[in-house]
C-alpha cells in the first residue's frame, strides 16, 4: 500500500479507484512554505494539476521517500524535471485525457473572435442593439496557422478543414509525413507561417525556445487578408501555455489594430489581476485556464493518471513517463 497525496483536486471516481486498490489517499492543498519545508516527505506519490509548483527546493525537501509525481494533464512546466530525475522520482502525466476538450475550446475561441460574440454580448448587456456594427467574417476560406502539431493541434486542424480552412503548421520536431497525412502544409520556419496565415492558434510547450515566441514583429507579418481577398483581419488564440505570447506586444498589436482579435485561455501570470490591461481591450476575450475543464475530461484524466501512478509505483513501464531520458539507470 502506498500513501498518495492529491493536492489540486481530482474526480471522486479516480480517488475511489486508488482506494479500491489498497492505497491511502490524502486530499490536501499545501502552501508554498509547507511544500518547501518537507510536507511531502511522508508520501510515496503526489498527484497534481497546474496549481502546485514542484520546484527543486520542494523536491529536495521530500527526504527520498517520494517515488512518483503524477501530473493530471499534459504540461509539466510546474515540475522541475531535472531535480525529480536526480532524486530518482518518476514523473508521469495524462496527455490524452483533455485533448477533445481543448480542441473544442480552441474552436470556440476562434468562432467567438471572428463572429464578435464577446462584443455583441457586452453591447446588449449595456442596453444597445448594434446589429450593423457586429459584422464578422467566416472561418471558411481562411488560413489557420498551428504552432506545434501534436494531438490537440491535429484535432483542431481536422475541425478547421471541415469548416473550409486551409491548415498550416510550424513544428520543428514533426516528421513531414505526419503533416502530409493530415493534408497540412508544414513550414520550415515560423516567420513564413505568420506571413501566410490570418488566424494563428498556439499548441506548443513552454520552454526557453518558445518563451515569447509570438511577439510584435511576428504579429506584424500577418497578412490581414484571406487568400480569396477578403479583409478578415488577423486573429490569435492560445489555449496551450501562458508565456508563449508576449502579452505586452499583444496589447500593442491590438491597440495598433495589427491584430483584430485575441483570445487567451492561459496567461503568463495566473491568476490574472486588474493590472493585466488586455482584459480592458474591446477586441480581447479570455477564459480562466479552462481547457481541460469539462466533466468528460476530468473523469478521463483522473482515471488515466491514477493508473499511471499505480503502475509506476509497481515498477511497471508506463508510456507517459515524462522524464525517462533523465532518470539514472
Amino acid at each position: 500500500m502506498a500513501r498518495i497525496v492529491v493536492t489540486d483536486g481530482m474526480s471522486k471516481d479516480a480517488v475511489a479507484h486508488l482506494q479500491k486498490n489498497g492505497h491511502e489517499v490524502v486530499e490536501k492543498s499545501f502552501t508554498k512554505s509547507e511544500l518547501k519545508n518537507g510536507c511531502l516527505a511522508d508520501f510515496d506519490a503526489i498527484i497534481i494539476r497546474s496549481a502546485t509548483k514542484l520546484t527543486s527546493e520542494v523536491i529536495n525537501s521530500t527526504g527520498g521517500k517520494l517515488r512518483v509525481i503524477g501530473r493530471a494533464g499534459v504540461g509539466v512546466d510546474n515540475i522541475d524535471l531535472e531535480s525529480a530525475s536526480d532524486a530518482g522520482i518518476v514523473v508521469v502525466n495524462a496527455p490524452r485525457a483533455s485533448t477533445q476538450s481543448v480542441v473544442e475550446l480552441t474552436i470556440a475561441h476562434l468562432l467567438s473572435s471572428i463572429r464578435l460574440l464577446p462584443q455583441s454580448d457586452r453591447s446588449i448587456r449595456s442596453g444597445k442593439w448594434e446589429k450593423k456594427a457586429m459584422v464578422g467574417t467566416e472561418l471558411s476560406g481562411k488560413s489557420l496557422g498551428l504552432i506545434g502539431f501534436g494531438r490537440i493541434a491535429q484535432g483542431v486542424g481536422i475541425v478547421a478543414q471541415a469548416m473550409g480552412m486551409e491548415v498550416h503548421t510550424y513544428d520543428p520536431y514533426l516528421p513531414p509525413k505526419i503533416a502530409k497525412s493530415q493534408s497540412t502544409r508544414l513550414h520550415k520556419d515560423i516567420d513564413t507561417l505568420f506571413k501566410t496565415c490570418t488566424h494563428i492558434s498556439i499548441h506548443c510547450n513552454l520552454n526557453d525556445d518558445t518563451h515569447h515566441l509570438v511577439n510584435y514583429e511576428r504579429m506584424e507579418m500577418m497578412p490581414g487578408k484571406s487568400r480569396l481577398g477578403i479583409l478578415c483581419g488577423n486573429h490569435i488564440v492560445n489555449c496551450a501555455r501562458g508565456g508563449i505570447i508576449n502579452e505586452t506586444d499583444l496589447l500593442r498589436a491590438l491597440d495598433s489594430e495589427i491584430i483584430s482579435s485575441a483570445a487567451l485561455d492561459v496567461f503568463e501570470l495566473e491568476p490574472i489581476t486588474a493590472e493585466n490591461k488586455l482584459c480592458l481591450h474591446p477586441n480581447f476575450h479570455g477564459t480562466p485556464h479552462i481547457g481541460a475543464a469539462t466533466k468528460e475530461a476530468q473523469n478521463r484524466v483522473g482515471i488515466d493518471i491514477v493508473n499511471n501512478v499505480m503502475d509506476s509505483l509497481n515498477g511497471k513501464k508506463v508510456k507517459s513517463i515524462v522524464n525517462s531520458h533523465l532518470l539514472k539507470k
